[in-house]
């Protein structure tokens, strides 16, 4: 039995989907596949992941390949609550609702486990965690799953280090065609998208600092450049610090760049990337955002401990007044701006990144029992067949190696 707001939000979250779907060439000819050919037939699937509306497409084209769908959110405030209604009037199961407090987050997150699921979808590991922590009954009826997210990703390769992990899950973060596109890409449009439909205030002008140089932090920072801001890039890693100078970047630590800083945005996949001694040095009416993946980036709750008052400037705005007398200010509760503050990731770029998850699934099933590592990457023909298409849909042609070429660049020998 589904646990939504209102059922009677259906139609509007229904046109939402529509709207995406219309913009999702892949998935559409996936979902086309997936009903002739059912991979998924008698299977349960349990998906956590940001439940908007292109994500409730993926699960609808993973229904059309017949599996059953146990559907939650991975972020409480990502949830939207008319496409959660959606997909429970289309026969989803749903557990989910915007805003859900943490034992009503961990209620939704257990009911989906507590299906007996066969493949998982993961957004950050919360899903993986739970049935390996509270239901390892339930692991032997686990084909596999497939992660979305850098966050997850760590915390799984965690895990089998630790020989923890007990089934084969697919790092679909790394595959190229969600990495440099969905992260970089995707991530610096719906970043500058939440923050300036939330503020707006002017980026041209503003100095933005930029906590971590990933394939996230490249698309934030190329982004805020492209707005006119000057950017600051913080790091722990030596060779991405080099990168972002040569990219045309400064970069110093926190401490020195919070004194500088307008905007900042974290996207470490880490926690304290922001912490008091930064805030203790910012400008008054600095702005703080989150675009990793846990509301730990930016170190809310100790930031609340310092402060000496507090207000709501604004919807998803809160204010936060320091023992000097600034104001700084954290957008959406230091949980991911582009989705607590947005619609996420534009619809053609998640097409790729739930166009890689679908297959990969699909991949788990075809080769049950056959995946000795648990720790899997998307095989290289799911990268290629996913560009390829893609390619396709955009009309675009590229070349191709003559047999020649191919003898050539196979061979040590020069004729």
């Amino acid at each position: 039995m589904s646990e939504i707001r209102d059922i009677n939000f259906w139609q509007s979250g229904a046109m939402k989907i529509q709207w995406v779907k219309n913009n999702m060439s892949l998935l559409r000819s996936i979902e086309e596949e997936f009903l002739r050919d059912k991979p998924f037939a008698g299977l349960k699937v349990a998906l956590s992941v940001h439940l908007e509306a292109k994500t409730a497409y993926l699960c609808k084209v993973l229904a059309a390949g017949g599996a059953k769908m146990y559907v939650t959110g991975s972020n409480p405030l990502s949830t939207q609550d008319d496409v959660a209604a959606a997909l429970v009037h289309d026969g989803l199961e749903v557990y989910a609702w915007y805003n859900a407090t943490d034992e009503e987050y961990h209620r939704h997150i257990s009911r989906v486990i507590e299906a007996g699921p066969n493949i998982i979808i993961d957004d950050g590991g919360d899903l993986v965690n739970l049935i390996h922590s509270e239901y390892p009954e339930l692991i032997p009826n686990v084909i596999g799953g497939c992660e979305e997210t850098t966050t997850g990703i760590l915390r799984l390769i965690a895990m089998n280090k630790q020989g923890s992990l007990k089934f084969p899950m697919v790092l679909v973060n790394d595959a190229k065609c969600k990495h440099f596109f969905d992260n970089r890409y995707g991530t610096g449009q719906s970043v500058w998208d939440g923050i300036n439909r939330t503020t707006n205030l002017i980026v041209a002008g503003k100095n933005v600092v930029v906590a971590g140089y990933g394939w996230c932090g490249k698309g934030v920072a190329m982004r805020a450049k492209g707005l006119g801001a000057s950017v600051i890039i913080t790091e722990i890693d030596p060779v991405k610090a080099l990168e972002a100078v040569m990219d045309g970047f400064k970069v110093m630590k926190m401490e020195e760049a919070a004194k500088l800083g307008d905007f900042f945005v974290t996207v470490t996949g880490c926690k304290d990337a922001i912490t008091e001694n930064s805030f203790m040095n910012m400008k008054d009416g600095a702005i703080l955002c989150n675009a990793g993946h846990f509301d730990c980036e930016v170190d809310v709750a100790g930031l609340k401990k310092i402060a000496t008052d507090t207000k709501k400037a604004r919807n998803n705005i809160d204010g936060y007044k320091l023992s000097n007398g600034n104001w700084v200010y954290v957008l959406g509760e230091g949980r991911l701006v582009n989705l607590a503050c947005g619609d996420g990731h534009p619809a053609e770029i998640m097409d790729m990144s739930f166009a890689i998850q679908a297959l990969s699934a699909a991949y788990l099933v075809k080769n049950k029992g056959k995946l000795q590592d648990m720790i899997i990457n998307v095989p290289d023909e799911v990268d290629r067949e996913v560009a390829e298409r893609k390619l396709k849909f955009w009309e675009l042609e590229i070349d191709k190696l003559t047999d020649e070429q191919e003898k050539y660049l196979n061979s040590w020998q020069i004729d």
